[in-house]
């Protein structure tokens, strides 16, 4: 995360400096700058597919044929012509039309690539040969070989934000953080078909599923076809080049036939095996008779208010009845959602129909600070109309709000380990006990990795992980053996000569960042074997449970029951722990602090009143 936000300071930098020295506004020198940052993170898959391309040649024999752009498809690549490749523009000689080597650059992109027709920048040539050369030298940055992220959408976000912050956060629309997308794709488990997203941004929610599938040992551009809609053409080419350089094949159409409000603009309604979205949350205005011509409400119709409109809460039961039109049977679908959709009672009615077709699945409260620009709470959605038999009268609330990092004091994500602790929760849900197992198998491997940086009794115990209830008193061992560095580092630096004692200190104190490191990644193994042992599901207050529809109406009386799927509602709050303190007899304590504050605040005023009489005032 640090390395993400150095990077989108360092490439605004550059972008400002157009904006200084270029006669462009905002909005059009924002694509050619986007366009740059697409051109450089292409080229460094290019360069990592064709290196794995070589590997898996050195493995053949005899004759090998030339490659082809299908081969770096197959990499999860998009293949690029050498003229516009970056190297080959860094290094143009001095007196080089830049720009128009840039576009041209664009133009053999597009056609190596036809579904980038009329989406990457040409206007190059207004920025000035110097200029260009300037910008292109500092997005040249290797934070942009990053695998498995939306680069180009988060930078997009940052950029967005600066160009024009009134437009950024308008209608509800903000880049999804990483941690919720790849939560989404680990609980929808994609492996093959046909993905919507009807508000796909830039395409997050494509790259994670690419990247899904294929650490699952499936080729997206073989095994899935990506379709999505968005308003704004801003947003969709990114999304277009998001696909291409990643090598996934589908289609996106923006524009007012790509307002899913009233369009279903690829005829999907009902086809789908996978839905993946971040809509936009509470958005008023939509028009109400344009919504209800449209269709795609099998939960039932919003209501009309006096301007003939939807208000925003019903819109966001839109989203939601789209959502579960969309699936087939057996599709899946994972979607972020403003919390108050959970509860509203406008939408009490259709919330009671989801439910009763057993097809929700999960629901996961998020809690604040996850968003990049935002600080709202969500929740993740999860429906599965393929939910076993066992499973229909039931749904899997989670309360994340309490787990998590903090990157920073206004933004929290999930670490990998914690994504992977909070899908096991599903899995074994779902009986899924094996891939608990694995998990658990992989804190070991990485107990053992981690062992020899610790040495000693904690290193033993590292190795020695057999059992879940192996992990807390190892991470306990580990724990000590950081106070017993910490102990050491300081009689080790004061021992040497002042002259010596900086650069030993800061040895010493990285080695001890890397312990430190090593002991929140075993303990999120604790916190994960601590709940559920080896391997069975168990309900844990204040995180999860597992509900029945019966629970979720709660009283009978259809009138009065809310059909709740607030996850709070269900899981209740974690245990208070014991902190061995009387509470009465601290109580008493206070108090007596409390009077004796009170009595030299007496004699303070007193003392203040004499001498204001004694200066005749």
């Amino acid at each position: 995360m640090a390395d993400i936000k150095k990077l989108e300071s360092e490439l605004w930098e550059a972008a400002d400096d157009l904006r200084a020295n270029s006669k462009l506004t905002s909005q059009q020198y924002c694509m050619p700058v986007l366009g740059l940052i697409f051109l450089r993170y292409a080229w460094g898959r290019f360069k990592r597919a064709d290196a794995q391309i070589d590997a898996d040649r050195a493995q053949m024999t005899g004759r090998k044929p030339p490659k082809e752009p299908a081969d770096y498809t197959a990499k999860g690549a998009m293949f690029i012509p050498e003229e516009a490749r970056y190297d080959y523009l860094l290094n143009l000689p001095d007196g080089a039309n830049t720009g128009k080597a840039v576009n041209d650059a664009m133009a053999s992109v597009t056609a190596a690539n036809p579904a980038l027709a009329g989406v990457l920048p040409s206007n190059y040539n207004e920025l000035g040969n110097e200029l260009l050369r300037s910008v292109i030298r500092v997005f040249n940055n290797p934070a942009l070989d990053e695998e498995g992220d939306d680069i180009i959408g988060r930078i997009y976000e940052y950029f967005l934000g600066k160009f024009a912050p009134a437009v950024a956060s308008d209608d509800g629309v903000f880049f999804t953080p990483k941690s919720l997308v790849r939560m989404i794709m680990n609980v929808i488990e994609p492996t093959r078909g046909v993905m919507l997203d009807p508000a796909c941004g830039s395409g997050g929610m494509f790259v994670s599923a690419s990247d899904y599938v294929r650490e699952h040992g499936g080729n997206p551009a073989e095994a899935m076809m990506f379709y999505g809609q968005e308003k704004v053409d801003y947003n969709a080419k990114l999304c277009l080049m998001n696909m291409a350089v990643h090598g996934m094949q589908g289609e996106v159409k923006s524009g007012d036939e790509a307002n899913t409000f009233y369009h279903d603009a690829h005829e999907l309604d009902g086809q789908c095996d996978y839905v993946a979205a971040n809509p936009p949350f509470n958005v008023d205005k939509v028009k109400h008779a344009s919504a209800l011509n449209a269709g795609r409400l099998p939960l039932g119709a919003p209501k009309e208010n006096k301007k003939h409109e939807v208000s925003a809460s019903g819109a966001n039961y839109l989203w939601i009845n789209y959502f579960y039109s969309y699936l087939k049977r057996g599709g899946r679908a994972g979607f972020v959602m403003a919390s108050s959709a959970t509860d509203s009672n406008a939408e009490r009615a259709q919330r009671r129909r989801l439910v009763e077709t057993g097809h929700v699945d999960v629901m996961l409260y998020v809690g604040n600070n996850f968003f990049y620009t935002k600080s709202l709470p969500c929740t993740l959605w999860f429906f599965d109309k393929g939910k076993p038999e066992a499973l229909r009268d039931k749904v899997l609330f989670i309360d994340a709000q309490r787990y998590h990092t903090a990157v920073s004091t206004t933004l929290n994500e999930w670490t990998p380990w914690q994504l992977k602790n909070l899908s096991a929760i599903v899995w074994l849900y779902r009986g899924d006990v094996q891939k608990y197992r694995d998990l658990l198998e992989a804190y070991k491997d990485r107990a053992s990795e981690l062992a020899p940086l610790f040495g000693g009794e904690a290193g033993e115990k590292l190795v020695s992980i057999g059992l879940a209830t192996d992990f807390a008193p190892a991470h306990e061992a580990m724990l000590a053996a950081i106070e017993e560095q910490k102990a050491a580092a300081k009689a080790e630096v004061d021992a040497l000569p002042k002259r010596e004692q900086k650069k030993c200190r800061e040895a010493l104190a990285e080695v001890t960042a890397q312990m430190e490191a090593a002991v929140t990644e075993i303990g999120e193994a604790v916190w994960l074997a601590e709940k559920f042992g080896e391997g069975t599901y168990a309900d844990v207050p204040g995180l999860c449970k597992v509900a029945t529809h019966a629970e979720i109406q709660g009283d009978q009386s259809a009138e009065k029951s809310s059909w709740s799927l607030t996850p709070g509602a269900y899981v209740g709050v974690p245990p208070q722990e014991d902190d061995g303190v009387d509470f009465h007899e601290r109580m008493g304590e206070i108090h007596a602090e409390l009077l004796e504050l009170q009595r030299q605040s007496n004699d303070l005023m007193a003392t203040i009143d004499k001498n204001f009489r004694e200066l005749g005032l």
